[in-house]
């Protein structure tokens, strides 16, 4: 009985934790790789399928796969759902990373490639690494979460800059002049910073920014 004691409490350690998330880091690499050229789209996992974001959300990610790009997403239902949809109906590659949380959140049916993960910093990892864009549709924290790392990240060079493109001028704008008025007014960040990101209300130009971005660098 002891033994057995023993061993179940050695399981627990995190030695062993280390394990899953190599096991992690390497599936999503190993399946990624093939991928190509991909761009990672967020939003609140709430929105219905009226919503007018929702909606967006889809033509974005239909007209990204229609100019070659794969479309990412958390791999759940709302804005991800959207994201995985416009992909498919555009016959792109569409590909969800769904995360286990105790709110089971269950894969939307628009994923041809899904990769699930357990650990939330393997799976940012994978969409930072592997997309050449992000855009951030209207969402809730987790959409802020994945927003704020990407341009602290570029602002402090630990990757090379790529398009961060927030959609719904009217969704952000509040967000944006809390920036500048109060963020920026303290002195926490610089003017340039707001040079990360793109803001827009049109689909088509999401596109033109991630081609654009990519024609200059070349």
């Amino acid at each position: 009985m002891n033994k057995i004691k023993i061993k179940e409490d050695f399981t627990r350690e995190d030695t062993w934790r280390m394990f899953r998330i190599m096991s992690e880091f390497v599936e999503g690499f190993e399946v990624l790789s093939q991928v190509g050229e991909a761009v990672s789209i967020f939003g609140s996992s709430r929105s219905k399928q009226d919503n007018k974001y929702y909606k967006k959300a889809e033509e974005i990610a239909y007209l990204l796969a229609k100019a070659g790009y794969g479309v990412i997403t958390g791999g759940g239902p709302g804005i991800m759902e959207a994201g995985n949809k416009g992909a498919r109906r555009a016959k792109g590659k569409s590909i969800g990373l769904n995360i286990e949380i105790p709110t089971e959140q269950k894969a939307n049916p628009y994923i041809d490639i899904l990769l699930d993960f357990h650990y939330f910093f393997v799976r940012k990892v994978m969409f930072v690494k592997y997309a050449k864009a992000f855009v951030i549709m209207p969402g809730g924290y987790g959409t802020f979460d994945e927003f704020f790392e990407a341009i602290n990240l570029i602002q402090t060079k630990r990757i090379s800059r790529f398009p961060v493109v927030l959609f719904g001028r009217e969704y952000w704008n509040d967000m944006l002049d809390w920036l500048k008025d109060t963020v920026l007014k303290n002195g926490n960040i610089s003017s340039q910073d707001f040079e990360l990101f793109k803001v827009t209300d049109d689909p088509k130009e999401v596109v033109k920014i991630v081609k654009a971005f990519y024609k200059n660098k070349k």
